[in-house]
């Protein structure tokens, strides 16, 4: 079923307009950065064009067809969920739909044309190829899906495997100590050429096999490429520690923004090609460091333009002898150790944790909270008009289906849920961590 269900998908992701924009990609890969900066001016254009022509949203907000992208107003996550009917350029049936959590714990809906959807992954392919990889390699991937039954518990079985393209997933709601000799024996067994997917549970088995003294063989993994997730030094240098192989970063989103990727010389580039990239201060004048506005140019479905996506990211004045002339980042901030923590299941990522929104709606933000080992308790903000019983049972469902049906699970409906006295928001509140080794 894997198997039948991913060559489904793939045929959506894997098309004519996706070896279109390979070649290109291709052809485009030595470009310098004045060609490239040329580049992305054109192809801003024509996306703004596009959307003023398409997007009740922005026509509304009688702006001229122009490239003057800061004629644009800022566009916060809420704003985009409130007006997203007028957002859409497409019917749902026209184009593909992403349901998407986030780290902010706010559920948004995107639709993407075909042709958007085959040029992001044509882009994600260029990039994960300079280290060989290519569909069809043997794979681990460790996302949010939910695919394991009662019998492959039973049978300590924590991944599904897709048989044709070779790819094996790995539960990523089962991480802990009890189980992650069957994560070990099974990886070593399975022999990835690469791995793919949530950082935080990747770094959970290399720290056990670390700790347990367990050598990974050297020269299986190829690279490993951790998605949904920043990644901190110290989680980077246990994965590569144990697995014996170097990680190669990349930023994007669920929503559709534009690419950071990471290249052999460690250094991290924005790619100009997949759209525009704003780093504001709080006064909203740019700066070195501060948070991220982009406007991305595979987003036609769903125009992202001037989008706060609640990251953050310092640039970088250094040069890349790599080959790849697109501006570099320095860092690229963000939070691996917020999760919450199950007795039955062990660590709950955050990126686990903000796709308890997936198939709901009607809830604005959520915060979860965990005081108890045994005890998490929600707040959360709905729309009225939007949330129902039905979605509660889908949410109450999605966090079962992470944490177990054994701990304390509570939810509380509130009109607000502060900010930190940074200024950030936290979906996730863990005052539990010094009582988990």
């Amino acid at each position: 079923m894997v198997s039948v269900y991913n060559i489904l998908a793939y045929r959506r992701r894997y098309g004519k307009y996706y070896l279109k924009w390979k070649g290109v990609f291709a052809n485009n890969k030595n470009l310098s950065q004045s060609q490239l900066l040329d580049l992305q001016r054109q192809k801003l254009s024509e996306f703004l064009e596009y959307t003023l022509e398409n997007a009740s949203f922005y026509v509304s907000k009688d702006l001229a067809i122009s490239s003057d992208l800061e004629a644009f107003p800022i566009v916060t996550k809420e704003q985009l969920r409130q007006n997203i009917e007028d957002v859409y350029t497409i019917p749902k049936s026209e184009g593909i739909v992403s349901k998407t959590g986030g780290t902010t714990g706010k559920s948004l809906e995107v639709i993407f044309t075909k042709e958007d959807m085959q040029e992001r992954f044509a882009m994600l392919d260029n990039f994960r190829s300079q280290f060989g990889y290519k569909l069809g390699k043997k794979t681990a991937w460790f996302s949010g899906k939910n695919l394991l039954t009662s019998r492959d518990l039973r049978k300590s079985r924590f991944w599904k495997t897709d048989y044709w393209y070779k790819v094996r997933y790995y539960s990523t709601f089962h991480i802990k100590d009890e189980y992650m000799a069957d994560y070990v024996t099974d990886l070593i067994k399975f022999k990835p050429e690469f791995m793919v997917g949530f950082p935080s549970s990747i770094v959970e088995i290399a720290r056990y096999g670390l700790k347990h003294g367990i050598d990974f063989p050297e020269g299986v993994v190829k690279a490993i490429f951790p998605t949904a997730e920043t990644v901190t030094k110290s989680v980077k240098e246990d994965i590569e520690l144990f697995f014996k192989t170097a990680v190669y970063d990349q930023y994007a989103s669920s929503e559709g923004a534009p690419f950071i990727f990471e290249c052999r010389n460690r250094k991290l580039h924005m790619e100009l090609q997949s759209g525009v990239f704003e780093v504001l201060d709080e006064h909203d004048q740019p700066a070195k460091s501060g948070r991220l506005i982009v406007t991305s140019f595979t987003t036609k479905g769903t125009p992202l333009i001037r989008y706060d996506i609640g990251d953050w990211i310092e640039l970088s004045d250094d040069t890349c002898n790599c080959g790849n002339h697109n501006p570099l980042v320095k860092q690229i901030f963000g939070r691996i150790d917020d999760y919450v923590y199950s007795p039955e299941n062990g660590k709950i990522n955050l990126g686990n944790v903000s796709n308890t929104l997936k198939d709901t709606k009607g809830i604005i933000k959520f915060q979860a909270i965990q005081n108890d080992i045994n005890t998490i308790h929600v707040k959360v903000i709905v729309d009225q008009a939007i949330y129902s019983k039905k979605t509660e049972k889908i949410f109450i469902k999605n966090w079962r289906d992470r944490i177990g049906e054994n701990m304390q699970f509570s939810i509380e409906y509130v009109d607000e849920i502060p900010v930190e006295k940074s200024g950030k928001f936290r979906i996730v509140k863990n005052n539990i961590k010094h009582l988990i080794s």
